[in-house]
């Protein structure tokens, strides 16, 4: 049993097959929901699929705890696993985790123009990075230059870039100034529903309401409706 095996059943699978293929190299995308629906959960299976595809992965976080982050690649891990049989499953899962690094800053003290600096200097001293997320971040004082920021680092490493935020609303509208909002390519938003908690595909490029899936209610792994 090999990543490959496991990347191909990832959850993120729903997600690439209800958006045809889903964000491309240089693009940014962004999730949002209430405290406590998964925002981090949803974040880390994007930051997995990218560790299953051979990717070095930093994970950037403003509200979690090192110990946190380190269970919820743990449980994630753990539930894509199940699908398959795998005799070699902390083997695999350690050398899945060599390629990730986590990085805890005070959200007081840096910007997103701060971290995306800190990471490009970490890349420039010969740290391998090829996937990045960011979790927890105020998606209301973020301005456009700190995103141009973060998507110019992702379209000159090629690669995607996930933000999560917390944000009541489901409206793309809601989510952030029109001037930040336009540098952003996908916004999915968690919401608890009468069937369970969805996961609404907000935006997606130039088109809105793009789609659902669900969130399993056990594991909180991506799945569709």
């Amino acid at each position: 049993m090999n990543k490959k095996d496991l990347f191909d059943c990832s959850p993120i699978r729903a997600f690439d097959k209800i958006t045809n293929g889903g964000l491309k190299a240089g693009e940014v995308g962004l999730i949002t929901s209430k405290k406590g629906l998964g925002k981090t959960s949803v974040l880390v299976q994007f930051a997995m699929d990218s560790l299953l595809n051979d990717k070095n992965l930093v994970h950037v976080s403003f509200d979690q705890e090192s110990s946190n982050v380190i269970s919820w690649y743990s449980s994630v891990f753990a539930e894509i696993a199940k699908k398959k049989n795998i005799s070699n499953a902390q083997e695999l899962k350690e050398e899945i985790m060599r390629e990730r690094v986590i990085l805890n800053f005070n959200p007081e003290n840096f910007t997103l123009a701060k971290v995306v600096n800190t990471v490009s200097a970490l890349k420039s001293a010969g740290t391998k990075i090829s996937a990045l997320v960011i979790d927890g971040i105020n998606i209301k004082g973020v301005t456009a230059a700190d995103l141009k920021a973060v998507e110019d680092f992702a379209k000159s490493e090629s690669m995607t870039i996930w933000l999560t935020a917390t944000e009541e609303s489901n409206k793309v509208a809601d989510c952030a100034p029109a001037d930040v909002m336009s540098l952003i390519s996908a916004v999915l938003h968690i919401e608890p529903k009468a069937d369970g908690t969805s996961l609404d595909v907000l935006k997606l490029r130039d088109a809105e309401n793009c789609g659902s899936l669900k969130l399993d209610s056990k594991t909180q792994l991506i799945s569709e409706k």
